[in-house]
């Protein structure tokens, strides 16, 4: 008998709460990163551009790594995969307050620190989520998980604009990078991987990858999936300034992250209910679409604090209230044994979404002196990814179905 089968099982209602704490934290300190923007461009001579190149690389290099960080938590376990990237994250986040210029941020705050977020995500902590919980369950479980991270927002926002007023940007990035280490002890709860279920097809990833980019509905899914990553990187990030140029104070930018983290919490637990009841593509088409007539009306409208706040809202009840039915759909097509990396291949969409987000906007706003041709944009975009996934068929993919017992 192995130790692995010796060791007792971890109760599932401790596997949730650790990986719902593990991805608020995560989540919450990365979203609070656009709070950074104006104090940092500021002392360090950064332009828009450079401080949002970097920004844009690290959603890039998240992006990248995370199917190799999914693939290595199905074959060597999700609580030593989130602990490494705990510690390389907090050391990301630690090297940005002694980084200089802004070939230095690229690195330590756009590779090291994406790298790091990549392999503690709650991409990964779903994919522990998905092995440990029933298939008629997951979908509540993704948005319990999504929730979580909606709520590390929520938190994180205003106590990183605490640290950064009591005691200026730097100081604050060394906080939140010692925080970051909290996830190390957390992640014993997640221990375990993902095994083949009996009955059902088993192939070396490479093949398993090939085959589901093979699947036309998959394919669909994920250049959908750019669009959700263009959206919130870009207001994660350029909104507060944006809010600041509008002539509001910088305290309503970080609150305005917080009401979006807030009111994703009730979006995000909306979407995992519904992707168990309704067609997930139909739940996606209308968040997409729904995005897109937020920031249609949010452009209408005098920006003021209540235009800000009710824009928040309204986008945090669709923000990562895509990922359940995502990730859901994923699951429905090839099952749980390669959830981490085919959720992961999704997910790098998703970033290179938000590395054009990011990008895009610090470029419009150095070209113009203001983002107006990026919130056009998304509107156009949000249209687009709703068509897209209307034709999506919820159904197993045929080169991953069970074969007969």
């Amino acid at each position: 008998m192995t130790s692995s089968a010796l060791r007792p099982a971890v109760p599932l209602l401790v596997i949730i709460i650790a990986g719902c704490v593990v991805a608020a934290i995560g989540n919450g300190i990365r979203t609070s990163f656009g709070l950074f923007t104006l104090p940092m461009t500021s002392d360090l001579g950064l332009s828009r551009e450079g401080w949002g190149m970097a920004m844009a690389i690290q959603n890039l290099a998240w992006g990248i790594a995370q199917p190799f960080a999914g693939a290595f938590a199905d074959r060597v376990g999700t609580a030593r995969t989130v602990a490494a990237g705990a510690a390389l994250y907090a050391l990301g986040v630690v090297l940005m307050a002694f980084s200089p210029n802004a070939a230095i941020m690229t690195l330590t705050g756009g590779v090291i620190t994406g790298v790091g977020i990549a392999v503690c995500s709650f991409s990964v902590v779903m994919a522990a989520f998905g092995r440990a919980v029933p298939a008629e369950k997951r979908s509540l479980i993704f948005g319990v998980a999504t929730a979580a991270s909606s709520f590390g927002q929520f938190a994180f926002a205003p106590i990183s604009q605490g640290f950064i007023n009591a005691f200026g940007w730097q100081t604050a990035l060394i906080y939140l990078g010692a925080m970051l280490l909290l996830i190390i002890p957390l992640s014993y709860a997640l221990r375990g991987r993902s095994e083949r279920t009996a009955g059902q097809v088993d192939m070396p990833f490479l093949q398993a990858l090939s085959r589901a980019w093979g699947h036309g509905s998959y394919r669909l899914l994920v250049i959908g999936f750019f669009v959700c990553g263009f959206h919130l990187a870009f207001i994660n990030v350029h909104m507060p300034a944006y809010l600041v140029q509008c002539g509001l104070s910088p305290e309503v930018g970080s609150w305005t992250i917080a009401v979006i983290g807030l009111f994703n919490v009730v979006g995000s637990l909306s979407a995992g209910y519904l992707g168990g009841r309704v067609p997930k593509q139909i739940l996606l088409a209308s968040i997409y679409f729904l995005r897109a007539v937020a920031i249609g009306l949010f452009m209408l409208f005098p920006v003021t604090e209540l235009t800000a706040y009710t824009f928040a809202a309204a986008m945090g009840l669709l923000w990562l209230s895509t990922v359940p039915p995502t990730a859901g759909l994923v699951s429905v097509f090839f099952g749980p044994r390669y959830m981490g990396m085919l959720y992961g291949v999704a997910f790098f969409s998703h970033q290179l979404g938000s590395f054009m987000g990011v990008w895009l906007g610090g470029v419009a706003f150095d070209l113009t002196g203001h983002y107006d041709l990026v919130w056009y944009l998304g509107i156009l975009l949000g249209l687009g990814s709703a068509a897209l996934h209307l034709p999506i068929n919820d159904r197993t993919a045929p080169a991953f179905a069970l074969k007969p017992a």
